[in-house]
């Protein structure tokens, strides 16, 4: 009889990657954890203290974890276009649009930036896309799969960082740091600006275009977005220049803030979270997001969602109000209504504006109503919740 062979050793994990702000962090007294393969800062004095400056102040995240992609040639608007919910040959240059890469079923895959980089003088489109850090490797090979020859795709981590300004007062602190005349950069516009300081007004204003990686020597692409819900901008740098340019911005006054914060924050939006919100399982129009879903164009995963605004979704994904004292729904907390399971919670936590448990779960259609009544199961015990509008708490940033 012949002995059984000896059990598989298991294959070692992969090293956590790092930004190049991980000095940064670690100077700052940053609580780092790993995050989709990435060591990144939980948070450096608390949770709270950094969602509270990003409410009312300037936080600083450092978001470089995020895929950092180019899309460039004749037809990448078309690649794009069939591959996401937004119709990017009808984008214009600057323009930064929010969209889905999905399915053929309909499912969400994950959700992007699309930045349109190129002035709208050359034959060839350009593009950056930036999705989701655990879907980066998983997106750039779809678009690879599906890219024809005169398509160039490049990824751009780790040589180049993507640093969040946010808050309310990150206009004035960039524009007074910087020089920079950001009042006339749009709402989910983008442009470059000088980081050095012999610069004229025009540049001072912003340039229309980006040629990667050689106009980031000395400057930033800078965008008008964020996922705080909060005035913002995102700066895209050349990661030799990142530390310098994060020290400089908090010795203007902004915050360094981490994860935690981040997900509060986005949270309170009704902001979505992929890996949780939606994993292949969901598609955009059950996740609440029709906006972002244009049926002009075609693109994969189109017909099932036709047909599902059609018919209406079985599920809604809904906010959900805790008032209890001490009950905090989390990810996976059970929801029931007419004494069974209904749904898990997707995303869950305290919110530090309102004072109490808020979550999003896709709820069945007819409980998806505002003012429904569902219950949670928390610490073994059922918590009474109901169904309220989203975002939990409105928006504030100035979208002129």
């Amino acid at each position: 009889m012949s002995a059984s062979p000896p059990p598989a050793t298991p294959a070692p994990a992969a090293p956590l990657r790092r930004t190049a702000l991980h000095a940064f962090h670690v100077r700052h007294g940053g609580h780092l954890v790993p995050f989709s393969g990435w060591e990144m800062p939980l948070y450096y004095s608390s949770i709270l203290a950094e969602h509270r400056a990003v409410r009312s102040g300037v936080g600083l995240f450092d978001v470089s974890h995020m895929g950092l992609l180019t899309v460039e040639g004749a037809r990448a608007a078309a690649l794009l276009s069939r591959r996401t919910t937004a119709n990017v040959e009808a984008e214009s240059p600057s323009q930064v649009r929010y969209t889905f890469l999905l399915e053929s079923t309909g499912a969400i895959v994950d959700d992007l930036l699309i930045t349109r980089t190129d002035t709208g003088a050359e034959l060839a489109r350009s593009y950056l896309v930036v999705p989701n850090a655990g879907r980066a490797d998983e997106i750039e090979e779809i678009l690879r799969q599906h890219r024809l020859p005169d398509t160039t795709i490049t990824r751009w981590n780790p040589r180049l960082s993507l640093l969040a300004v946010q808050g309310p007062g990150s206009r004035a602190l960039l524009e007074s740091t910087f020089g920079w005349q950001l009042a006339e950069l749009p709402f989910y516009h983008a442009r470059r600006f000088p980081l050095g300081t012999g610069s004229d007004g025009t540049e001072r204003a912003g340039r229309l275009g980006l040629a990667v990686p050689t106009d980031l020597d000395d400057g930033a692409f800078v965008s008008r977005t964020g996922y705080t819900g909060e005035l913002g901008y995102e700066l895209l740098v050349k990661s030799e220049a990142a530390d310098a340019l994060a020290e400089r911005i908090v010795a203007a006054g902004a915050v360094p803030a981490g994860l935690g914060a981040r997900d509060s924050l986005r949270l309170e939006k009704g902001f979505l979270l992929s890996g949780q919100d939606f994993h292949r399982d969901h598609t955009p129009i059950q996740a609440g997001q029709e906006r972002f879903v244009t049926f002009d164009h075609a693109f994969v995963g189109r017909p099932p969602l036709e047909k599902e605004v059609a018919d209406g979704p079985a599920v809604r994904l809904v906010g959900l109000e805790v008032t209890a004292e001490g009950a905090i729904p989390r990810h996976g907390t059970p929801v029931h209504a007419g004494g069974a399971s209904v749904a898990e919670v997707t995303s869950g936590g305290l919110s530090p504006g309102l004072g109490h448990g808020i979550a999003l779960a896709y709820l069945p259609r007819e409980l998806a109503r505002p003012e429904a009544a569902v219950a949670l199961e928390i610490r073994g015990r059922e918590v009474p919740a109901r169904v309220v509008p989203l975002p939990f708490v409105k928006a504030s940033r100035t979208r002129t």
